[in-house]
């Protein structure tokens, strides 16, 4: 992979899509240190195939449809003895 700098890649930005669409990716990096890559958009689609973003309520639908999944039935005393029953702290505002 080539490796380029900010700078550099400004005045040379029309070339080094020619070189992406090739199949050429680019480092392109600021101080020395890689800070972005340029691809092809073939090659980004590759490796962004099968990590869709999922909806979190999704998930959890999926999760419930899965025949394996047991949900936990947390007793009502159960809950009740997680409770701190020590008396509160006073509290004065500020001001």
């Amino acid at each position: 992979m080539s490796v380029t700098s900010i700078a550099e890649a400004k005045t040379r930005l029309t070339r080094l899509i020619h070189q992406a669409e090739q199949g050429e990716a680019m480092h392109i990096t600021r101080r020395g240190k890689p800070v972005a890559v340029l691809l092809s958009e073939d090659e980004y689609a590759r490796l962004c195939r099968g990590q869709e973003q999922r909806n979190f309520w999704d998930l959890i639908a999926e999760m419930r449809a899965d025949p394996a999944f047991e949900p936990v039935d947390w007793s009502a005393e159960e809950v009740d003895g997680w409770r701190d029953r020590r008396p509160a702290r006073e509290f004065e505002w500020p001001g």
